[in-house]
């Protein structure tokens, strides 16, 4: 049932309070309040009656309106678990594949104040053994790779531990340029989708590269199917330093060896390009932006080799309950039981409640959204998401006389006749007919739902590396943490959101025609997930393009929302895709893209009154200017209305302007630049021109702002007179 407002909710003591507190203004001379007095005596009368009428006003007009959502069916929405790619690390297991299973979980660490969050990986992780077994090099950077070069072929030879080695060979041309890439093949037999491999060379005599050796210009990358995707997570994974073997040359090595750890696509085929077969990795020499510098000198290398060092797996905040027994049958109609555990996430294929009657096995049932079409037999019961109730098929009542005229009806349309009444009649021939809708369990059979995940919540929206906690026992594992911040949790639908959202259902009636349909369907397809979308204009005929802005981080704007923490996750991506095309039309491809961020940092020189010029308040005030910046010029809670920054808006310099003068202690504004940082090659680069007056996102780009390299957020200094 959905939750009933009230109206007006002034009680029978407020009422009387509020006439009380009106006598000396209306009647002065009225000076006795005592209950005993026959005036007060007459306001409790009063009071009395009108608290009858408001307790009747408040039966209508709202929650009339709420009891007819009921009637269409319509219930409030669980919340939505949040989602994050999580990466194991192994020591050394005894065989490979070594297989991580579905279901198991990882926390964040509990406090005294906060207990941990479970996550739960949502399939199998297979671990593989890499293996290498082409080298090849290109002088230009293609997606489909044609003009190669064989480097181990009559030149290197392969260990018995995997180690290719040989003669010196070149990763770029000798004067390295701009594309020149070079490729590593994997054997195509193992399971590599989503592995985390450590790639080991060994660098020739020491020649300098020119390159800085924390930043090199260089991207790897592998290929997925359909494009080449990102594969080094971090910097810092490079032990190379960009094959420049840094670090092994101040260690005063004489072989310098490094190793780049690598997490491959969790989709990761097996390709063949130029007649060579397997899972095909790249890494590429880039445009250098500000201080990376350039590849002087083509980096050497005498031996290559690959190690399996983990995975990467997708993973949901879920916990997982197994066989719970719910009650003894009674073997009445329309019986419900409550789980132990709420909210329950959706169900998965497996999710399913299990029927024992007495000396029989175990009956699988099925869930429906309700008992409208189940006949007598069939073994159906529905779920609330949000309470947890299991219900199971009622016995209605129904007038015989409406009975009999849909049989004659059908009989003369010869037109089935739909449902299965009993045969059994209450009262007259114009009585009530029985109807069994669904199954009942007989009694004595044990009801146990075998299985079902709880969880869900903003809650769940936790930053990068707080999952650190194994929760089940799996041997082998070294360490597992997330990257990524994890995203698209959202709390329980309130009752105010129900209700604005069944005008969409009544317009759309869950189909996908016009632009706002496909926005709305988007919305709901995401369960949650999604923040905002945007439909846009149809370019070529058939092809409707969707912009999507999962949700993210709304509270906890320290450092402001990095794009990367709004990525369309492929699961989500997928999810999404499947609810829309059960409801478009017929031909019509669905396209699902990602805004065009650009970010802005701005530098702002301000004055201060002079009570607020002093170290603790400058503190504050600078903190409080960047909290207004980082939610202002935000996706999710930026703009005007704080609704989200509008699609292809662009930023004023007296945007930033009217913005400071709202904060308490601004006395005047003096110099404010802005900067704005775009996506290259997937790595963020300023924008090469002059700070501007305006920075525009172009059509449907969106403006963000965050702190973390290259981007160094906002910048605030105090003028002193």
């Amino acid at each position: 049932m959905l939750p009933k407002e009230n109206l007006d909710d002034r009680t029978f003591e407020d009422l009387v309070a509020e006439c009380i507190l009106r006598i000396p203004r209306y009647c002065p001379e009225w000076t006795d309040f005592n209950p005993s007095d026959p005036g007060i005596t007459l306001v409790e009368l009063f009071a009395w009656l009108t608290d009858q009428m408001l307790m009747r006003f408040n039966k209508v007009p709202r929650r009339n309106y709420i009891t007819f959502l009921e009637l269409l069916g319509i219930k409030l929405q669980p919340p939505a678990p949040a989602q994050t790619d999580v990466s194991f690390y192994l020591t050394q297991p005894d065989t490979y594949p070594y297989s991580i299973p579905q279901g198991t979980e990882i926390g964040t660490e509990r406090t005294e104040t906060e207990p941990a969050i479970i996550f739960s990986t949502e399939e199998d992780l297979l671990i593989g053994q890499p293996e290498i077994i082409h080298f090849l090099t290109a002088e230009t950077l293609e997606d489909t790779p044609n003009l190669l070069r064989d480097r181990f072929t009559n030149q290197w030879i392969q260990e018995n531990d995997g180690e290719w080695g040989g003669e010196e060979q070149s990763l770029f041309n000798e004067q390295p340029e701009v594309g020149n890439c070079f490729y590593l093949v994997l054997n195509p037999t193992q399971p590599l989708a989503g592995n985390a491999i450590a790639i080991t060379f060994k660098g020739a005599s020491a020649t300098p590269t020119g390159i800085d050796p924390q930043h090199p210009p260089r991207i790897w990358s592998a290929w997925n199917g359909q494009e080449w995707r990102s594969i080094l997570l971090r910097e810092e994974d490079d032990y190379t330093g960009g094959f420049s073997f840094n670090d092994a040359l101040e260690d005063g090595d004489t072989i310098p060896t490094g190793e780049v750890i690598v997490h491959l696509p969790q989709n990761l085929p097996a390709t063949d390009f130029q007649g060579y077969q397997g899972y095909w990795l790249r890494c590429a020499y880039t445009e250098p932006i500000e201080s990376q510098g350039i590849y002087r000198q083509t980096p050497k290398i005498i031996a290559l080799n690959s190690n399996s060092m983990g995975g990467t797996v997708s993973a949901r905040q879920s916990f997982l309950i197994r066989n719970e027994l719910l009650a003894i049958s009674d073997g009445r109609p329309g019986q419900s039981f409550c789980l132990q555990n709420v909210p329950v996430l959706e169900r998965r294929r497996d999710e399913h409640i299990l029927v024992t009657p007495a000396g029989s096995p175990p009956e699988i049932w099925t869930e429906v959204r309700d008992f409208a079409n189940s006949l007598p037999g069939d073994r159906h019961y529905t779920i609330d998401s949000l309470t947890g109730t299991v219900e199971f098929g009622p016995l209605i009542q129904e007038p015989s006389r409406h009975v009999r005229e849909t049989k004659f009806r059908a009989t003369q349309t010869q037109l089935p006749v739909l449902g299965n009444y009993s045969t059994r009649l209450v009262g007259d021939i114009d009585g009530t007919l029985e109807k069994q809708y669904g199954s009942i369990p007989p009694k004595g059979a044990e009801i146990r739902m075998g299985c079902y995940r709880t969880g869900g919540g903003r809650q769940g929206n936790i930053e990068s590396g707080t999952l650190k906690i194994l929760k089940s026992a799996i041997p082998y594992i070294s360490r597992v943490t997330n990257y990524q911040p994890a995203r698209g949790g959202s709390d329980p639908e309130s009752l105010n959101q129900a209700m604005l959202r069944a005008p969409q259902i009544l317009r759309t009636r869950d189909r996908a025609v016009t632009k706002e349909d496909f926005e709305v369907l988007t919305l709901k397809a995401g369960g949650g997930s999604i923040a905002r979308t945007l439909c846009l204009p149809v370019e070529t005929a058939g092809t409707v393009s969707v912009l999507v802005i999962p949700e993210g981080e709304r509270n906890n704007l320290i450092e402001g929302l990095s794009p990367e923490a709004l990525v369309l996750t492929p699961s989500l991506r997928q999810q999404t895709l499947n609810y829309l095309n059960e409801r478009k039309l017929l031909g019509v491809r669905i396209l699902l893209r990602e805004p065009n961020y650009v970010g802005v940092a701005v530098t702002a020189s301000i004055g201060l009154e002079p009570m607020y010029q002093n170290d603790r308040a400058e503190d504050m005030i600078r903190q409080q200017l960047k909290l207004v910046l980082y939610k202002f010029l935000n996706p999710l809670t930026g703009g005007i209305e704080g609704k989200g920054w509008k699609f292809g808006r662009p930023v004023y310099i007296s945007d930033i302007i009217a913005l400071f003068q709202k904060i308490a202690g601004v006395r005047y504004i003096g110099e404010v630049i802005m900067n704005s940082y775009y996506k290259q090659n997937d790595v963020w680069v300023r924008y090469p021109e002059e700070p501007r007056q305006v920075i525009d996102p172009g059509n449907y780009g969106l403006i963000c702002s965050w702190s973390e390299y290259p981007n160094p957020g906002h910048t605030i200094h105090f003028l002193t007179e």
